[in-house]
């Protein structure tokens, strides 16, 4: 009888955790959700203008949702009913981990929570409105991109790569700032530095993700230094410079974190005068996607004001989802159409999933969003869907397939350790903001990009990059989302087209692919763990294989 009465006594506490835990999920989502789209709109309208107006509301608005999450009571009576550990409805269960981490980010000073969102606000009409001045001309950074992957004169690389990191200078002492403030949040809830409390509040581990970075810096860390050292003697003769001359603006890109132009194939040419808009809408809908409502809803082109890069944003969690991007008529932007609109895709399909809870709508991990985006990135480098949506012929896509695969995977190497760089100096950055961060930079970008220092150079160079100050510790995540693209593409390949082509498939015209992916992976949302969600429809956990497999 004592153990009947125990069994119905948790009984009880579970049904009343779980009553008490509906009415924090209602009471939070009522007030959120038309902060979220009030939020979303005024940073819509701020990216879009650099108006100081909506950067200000766009501030306004998340002091207002950060004094939300901030609200002691209802933490602790999420951090009691987790401890209780009596949710045994698995939907109530995932809610509760997203709402006690999205709470817990926010328990500090609401003080130090207004003076970090103030100074990223700062920070991102600083960078919105930044142009370079290459000699007496103010430039976009399409334009910086188009001079470096050009010209073949050598002062005139160097002054457009200066001219593009004088932004350094302006922000990094603001970003000095705000990696401390940060801090201060990060000790404040019971983290060493926000590096670790960013992974950990995101759902991965620390030593997790610490392993596959190494993994991967293993796998690409000889194959890089062959494909270096093949540019190398490459651009010591296009530039008509010794190899010990060569000097980062002459590697074709303001970081180096793009592939440089080194096989014989002219991938922009095949974009020239095409419309990335019709041939983006019409291959998602090829393979079962529906973007249109969405691309009607974005804003692609450039103006003065704009961000000048580029991003998917989902409004609402309720259907709205837009994209913002700079078109120029080439490969690189044919790319990131392809990218964003698969970012798109997946918001889209949790938002239409209107049995999913309000809380689980986004994706399973910041990752998984990417990788996606990523795997259909890809496809403008891809000759088969080359020759499927651009009608270039079977015999040319033939000639430059060899070409296309090379320039694929130097994309992937190149890329691959440009993330080592960026995830190792935000990691370092954060264990310590007060080291030299001009030595730190310059001495990763050495070790793990093969670059040079320009000699004499001591310039925050590293805050020249957005996400450093604006996207903080997210880089790794475009690895891991490399890893998962390579997992879905084999999976797809063997499952799906089953064409044993795992080089070139680019899925056109098989509405099964986009069903497969709505299912098992967009729908779903946050439903499960990123690792529970990646197995459920691949049927393993995440591993680099099928990414070494490929690119290696």
């Amino acid at each position: 009888m004592v153990m009947a009465a125990s069994i119905l006594l948790a009984a009880c506490s579970g049904t009343a955790d779980e009553a008490r835990l509906r009415q924090i999920i209602d009471s939070t989502v009522q007030r959120y959700a038309p902060l979220y789209r009030e939020s979303s709109m005024a940073y819509w309208d701020g990216t879009l203008s650099g108006s100081p107006e909506a950067f200000g509301k766009y501030a306004e608005l998340n002091l207002k949702i950060a004094g939300l999450f901030s609200d002691r009571e209802t933490f602790a009576a999420l951090k009691e009913i987790r401890d209780n550990g009596k949710v045994n409805d698995p939907l109530l269960a995932r809610q509760l981990d997203v709402l006690y981490y999205a709470y817990l980010a926010k328990q500090a000073d609401t003080a130090l929570l207004s003076d970090i969102i103030r100074l990223e606000t700062s920070l991102e009409q600083k960078y919105a409105s930044f142009r370079a001045e290459f000699r007496g001309k103010r430039i976009t950074d399409n334009q910086v991109e188009s001079i470096l992957r050009t010209s073949e004169n050598n002062s005139e690389l160097e002054d457009v790569w200066s001219a593009h990191k004088a932004i350094g200078p302006v922000v990094a002492p603001d970003i000095i700032e705000l990696v401390k403030l940060r801090n201060s949040l990060a000790h404040s809830l019971g983290f060493d530095n926000y590096h670790t409390m960013s992974l950990i509040l995101s759902g991965e581990e620390p030593e997790q993700i610490d392993a596959i970075m190494n993994e991967v810096d293993s796998l690409s860390r000889d194959s890089f230094a062959q494909v270096k050292a093949d540019m190398d003697k490459a651009f010591a003769a296009k530039y008509s410079v010794a190899e010990s001359d060569l000097m980062p603006w002459h590697y074709q890109g303001r970081f180096f974190q793009e592939a440089p132009r080194l096989y014989p194939v002219d991938l922009d040419k095949y974009y020239e005068g095409k419309d990335l808009e019709a041939l983006t809408r019409d291959y998602y809908g090829s393979i079962g996607l529906d973007i249109e409502q969405m691309m009607a809803m974005s804003d692609l082109y450039p103006k003065e004001g704009k961000n000048q890069h580029a991003f998917c944003i989902d409004m609402d969690r309720n259907g709205d989802v837009r994209v913002l991007c700079n078109i120029s008529d080439n490969e690189a932007w044919m790319g990131t159409m392809l990218h964003e609109f698969g970012h798109a895709a997946y918001a889209k399909g949790y938002d239409s999933n209107q049995e999913l809870p309000y809380m689980l709508r986004e994706s399973a991990s910041i990752f998984t969003t990417e990788a996606v985006a990523m795997l259909f990135g890809r496809l403008s480098r891809n000759p088969q869907w080359m020759m499927r949506n651009l009608g270039i012929s079977e015999e040319e896509a033939n000639e430059i397939a060899g070409a296309c695969y090379n320039t694929s995977r130097l994309q992937q190497l190149v890329q691959s350790r440009w993330m080592q760089v960026m995830y190792r100096f935000e990691k370092a950055m954060y264990a310590d903001p007060d080291q030299d961060l001009n030595a730190l930079w310059w001495s990763l970008v050495e070790k793990y990009q093969l670059l040079r220092c320009p000699k004499g150079r001591n310039e925050p160079d590293w805050a020249t990059k957005i996400h450093v100050a604006l996207y903080p510790c997210y880089y790794h995540n475009y690895q891991l989302g490399e890893l998962f693209a390579s997992q879905m593409h084999h999976y797809i390949v063997d499952n799906i087209t089953e064409s044993g082509d795992y080089r070139y498939d680019s899925y056109t015209g098989n509405p099964r692919v986009g069903k497969w992916m709505q299912d098992n992976i967009f729908s779903v949302g946050q439903k499960y763990r990123w690792e529970e969600m990646i197995e459920r429809a691949t049927g393993e956990r995440l591993t680099a294989r099928y990414w070494a497999e490929d690119f290696k």
